[in-house]
């Protein structure tokens, strides 16, 4: 397979009552994980139908004017929810990105609350609510099936996920880039990689960079029905650097476009360690939730603020940039 030549694959068989077809899918799955850690992922599970209404309330969405945005800012929620302006979000030192977004996430009314876990800001756009939590719950539930594939691909018991997937603070974002041709030298969003275990992404148009093996940036095209699968933080500790978090941006985009990733969690309070078998532990644990809120608390302006100021102290945070392998010259 040449470098560039992302593996693709089929997990319609992960709905199989044959384990025989589900390890199939999860070797496949294990494959396209070491040798790139991007990936497309088709199957017959995938309902298009919900995934157009996703784009559409989108679309309605940001046409809106700012100020009516603003009245939604990620800011004023208990739960990281909410509306992203432009100039919200900046990876390390470098240029803010040029995007905005709508962040929602398990919509959580329990009493186990956390930074990340809680009742959704939602705006008062009929029908958003209930598009999004639609493709919300479809993806969710194609991403408990991918954990057992990952829990077969590790050569755990199948189950070895279920029980830390209750309420997890997994995040869906809908992404707006606005094509802006001054903007030349300021990305839509830079280079990092994904905090959580793993990522499922819809897009609309070209613009995705992401490093190969030997730290050059690629394109990444777009096939038509396929959702794109990378790595993130927490499955290169899960499976002991088999597979590691692959770094990724999007570039300064020639047209409007839209994204949609769901990043895919454990529990809040789930300790993200190590489970590979017979092996000498190569990191550290961490609690999954705790580490998704410090690197979020990294790149948002307004949790800097409260840092800043001392209204918030993160816990021993790792780095940014922390995992996978480097670009070049970096």
């Amino acid at each position: 397979m040449p470098d560039h030549a992302l593996p693709l694959v089929d997990i319609s068989r992960l709905q199989s009552p044959s384990r025989a077809d589900r390890l199939a899918v999860a070797q496949e799955l294990d494959r396209a994980c070491v040798e790139a850690g991007f990936l497309y992922v088709t199957g017959s599970q995938i309902d298009a139908g919900l995934r157009a209404r996703l784009v559409a309330r989108a679309q309605d969405y940001f046409s809106q004017d700012l100020a009516t945005k603003m009245q939604g800012y990620i800011g004023l929620s208990h739960n990281h929810s909410g509306y992203v302006p432009v100039g919200e979000e900046q990876f390390g030192s470098g240029p803010a990105d040029l995007k905005e977004a709508y962040d929602i996430n398990i919509d959580y009314h329990g009493s186990e609350r956390r930074p990340l876990l809680g009742p959704n800001l939602w705006p008062a756009m009929p029908g958003f609510r209930a598009d999004v939590q639609a493709w919300y719950a479809h993806l969710t539930g194609i991403s408990h099936q991918l954990f057992r594939a990952f829990a077969l691909a590790l050569g755990l018991d199948e189950t070895h996920f279920d029980a830390h997937l209750r309420h997890p603070p997994s995040q869906l974002r809908l992404i707006h880039y606005p094509h802006d041709p001054a903007a030349q030298d300021r990305p839509g969003i830079g280079a990092h990689t994904d905090y959580e275990c793993f990522t499922l992404l819809h897009v609309t148009a070209p613009g995705l960079q992401v490093v190969d093996r030997h730290g050059a940036w690629f394109d990444v095209p777009l096939i038509d029905g396929a959702l794109i699968m990378n790595v993130g933080d927490m499955m290169e500790i899960m499976s002991n650097g088999r597979y590691l978090a692959t770094k990724h941006r999007v570039k300064t985009v020639a047209q409007e476009r839209y994204s949609f990733p769901l990043f895919c969690s454990c529990d809040y309070d789930h300790v993200i360690a190590p489970v590979v078998r017979g092996e000498a532990p190569r990191y550290r644990p961490i609690k999954g939730g705790e580490h998704l809120f410090n690197q979020t608390a990294q790149t948002f302006a307004y949790l800097k603020q409260r840092i800043a100021r001392g209204d918030l102290v993160l816990n021993d945070p790792v780095p940014l940039a922390s995992f996978g392998r480097p670009e070049a010259g970096a």
